[in-house]
């Protein structure tokens, strides 16, 4: 095997201490993604409580009424791509929310597709 002068012990424990932390930081978002639902419940809660759009009676579920089927039902309007498309009337806490996992799911998409690190 090839002699390791100190120079070389140096870079290759920089190597494997790089690596251990990126596997170590990887398992721990995959964990608290995967199971904690407080992740998710938090920014929910911040949108329902301070995001007018979201109150508005267009994006309130369509009731039928007492004569018509329910096979005729509207499927209601998706309200995120309701967000995207009056981002300028948005709060400035929805925009941040928005950015925020909109950029995730792009930056994610984009390392993942290259074979980069990425949960």
């Amino acid at each position: 095997m090839w002699s390791l002068d100190q120079s070389r012990k140096e870079v290759l424990r920089f190597a494997v201490s790089c690596r251990v932390l990126t596997l170590v930081l990887q398992v721990l978002t995959r964990f608290l993604g995967s199971s904690t639902p407080i992740v998710y419940w938090f920014p929910a809660y911040l949108l329902q409580n301070q995001e007018p759009l979201l109150r508005s009676p267009e994006t309130v579920p369509w009731k039928p009424l007492a004569g018509e089927s329910v096979a005729r039902q509207k499927v209601p309007r998706n309200s995120l791509v309701g967000l995207l498309y009056n981002w300028k009337a948005c709060s400035l806490v929805t925009r941040c929310i928005l950015s925020y996992f909109l950029s995730y799911w792009l930056l994610g998409l984009l390392l993942h597709c290259n074979f980069l690190p990425w949960t």
